[in-house]
């Protein structure tokens, strides 16, 4: 039966003509076909596991299934960013360079160059001007108006309030303190002040000691005494007249209040800021 034995010969010739064709068309197909071959089992399980995961289901990169890109080693790295001081010093280094260059070398490209640089430099600093005023309008822990107003209104509102404390303050002052006052009758200065210091201790109270330095009388002061190196046990400036110190009598120091003429009101003020205020308190 010569016939199938015809027909099984056929279809070997045709099954190794498929099998060349593809080896010949996928040699990489056929390559790793091979290799898989040649791999140990469980070698072929994990990559069979791989195909499952990352072919066949897509996870990504998350998987382990797309390997990380590695950074580029000749990509040019960033230019470092310039602080902002270094930014305004070249900008103060720019302005000085295009005015001395004006200045010496002084043409209608020159001074333009000079001109447009530094009104660009006004219109940036015009902008923080504008910026820092709002900034203070909307935080009132900036805003230094608050505690000592500088408009017309709000001045005369707290000189009314400063001075309703301070006269409070100075009645009750000489309960604790007394005033030394130094004079001298050749000093012109004294003949000034001494009036003063007599108007602010009478209007208060505050029992004051007139101390002649060289021994003259005073029309404001007739029961004056003649120094015997008092300003020099107390530490202070022996030669110069007139000279205010307020003596507390609970701690026994002596605090100078000032030198030479003041008004009243500011030698009042002197007085409340040494006793009332610590300092720092009011500036």
């Amino acid at each position: 039966m010569p016939a199938p034995a015809s027909k099984a010969a056929w279809r070997l010739l045709a099954a190794c003509a498929i099998a060349n064709a593809v080896s010949l068309s996928s040699p990489a197909l056929a390559q790793s076909a091979a290799t898989r071959a040649d791999a140990p089992p469980h070698a072929q399980s994990a990559e069979r596991q791989d195909s499952f995961y990352c072919e066949e289901r897509r996870l990504g990169y998350w998987f382990y299934c797309e390997r990380p890109k590695t950074p580029d080693q000749n990509s040019p790295s960033p230019a470092p960013t310039s602080s902002a001081t270094s930014q305004l010093d070249a900008i103060t280094a720019t302005l000085r360079e295009l005015k001395a260059k004006a200045i010496l070398e002084p043409t209608p490209a020159n001074v333009t160059a000079y001109i447009r640089f530094q009104r660009a430099q006004l219109d940036r600093a015009s902008l923080f001007s504008d910026v820092w005023q709002r900034a203070i309008w909307q935080d009132p822990e900036l805003d230094y108006t608050l505690q000592r107003p500088v408009s017309t209104l709000g001045k005369r509102q707290w000189q009314d309030s400063r001075s309703a404390e301070r006269n409070a303050a100075m009645a009750q002052l000489s309960e604790r303190y007394g005033l030394f006052y130094f004079f001298a009758q050749s000093c012109g200065a004294c003949e000034v002040m001494s009036p003063i210091v007599q108007s602010v201790a009478s209007t208060w109270h505050i029992a004051v000691r007139a101390i002649s330095t060289d021994g003259g009388p005073s029309r404001h002061f007739p029961n004056y005494t003649v120094e015997t190196n008092q300003r020099s046990r107390m530490g202070l400036e022996p030669k110069i007249t007139p000279a205010v110190v307020l003596w507390d009598a609970r701690t026994g120091r002596p605090i100078p209040i000032g030198y030479g003429v003041m008004s009243a009101d500011e030698l009042q003020d002197r007085i409340y800021l040494l006793t009332s205020k610590e300092a720092g308190r009011d500036y």
